[in-house]
């Protein structure tokens, strides 16, 4: 696993940089926005608590999916749960260590599938942005940053985009702590 030298277990403990709280990281696909979070995680140490938001809908998620269970190893305690976040976070609070979601993103992806609609999916950032603030184990979450492109040729991404943008900002304002990774290098902007 490469090492994030910023984000050394005994430099962050002896700085006293974690508390309960929560940690958003974003950022673009493949920018290390995932090993930073488990990286984080492991310095409260085990157990650890990985909700999943993915679905492995073919093989290439499948994929995907093996090689994130793979990397993480038998530390974490993994749940898959593709619509009722706020509900997961809440029945794990005060189980584990530190719980770490991945990824908002596709959470939010089978949200607008679900509803068909933006509006529930974000009612539904909102219930998770007022359940963060009472909870007692260490809650880090990881987006993905989809606005930095073109903007999509069809309805759909559009909507996509919109409603990622907007759960980001919502989450970012409630999160004690905000990363952003660019190529494997995180720069903290809040906290």
């Amino acid at each position: 696993m490469r090492r994030y030298t910023n984000f050394d277990p005994v430099s962050i403990r002896r700085r006293g940089f974690f508390m309960a709280g929560t940690i958003f990281i974003t950022g673009g696909a493949r920018s290390g926005k995932s090993r930073l979070a488990e990286e984080l995680a492991l310095c409260y140490g085990a157990p650890l608590g990985y909700i999943a938001t993915g679905r492995a809908g073919d093989a290439e998620m499948a994929a995907r999916i093996a090689r994130h269970k793979a990397r993480r190893g038998d530390a974490w305690l993994t749940v898959e749960e593709p619509l009722d976040l706020a509900g997961a976070i809440a029945a794990r609070n005060g189980t584990v260590n530190a719980l770490l979601v991945d990824c908002i993103t596709l959470w939010l992806t089978n949200l607008l599938l679900h509803h068909g609609d933006a509006a529930p999916a974000l009612d539904e950032v909102a219930s998770l942005t007022r359940r963060m603030t009472g909870l007692t184990t260490p809650l880090i979450l990881v987006s993905n940053e989809v606005g930095m492109g073109i903007v999509p040729d069809n309805p759909l991404a559009r909507t996509f985009r919109d409603l990622a943008g907007e759960a980001n900002e919502m989450l970012a304002r409630a999160a004690d702590e905000v990363y952003v990774m660019f190529s494997g290098m995180s720069l903290k902007l809040k906290g």
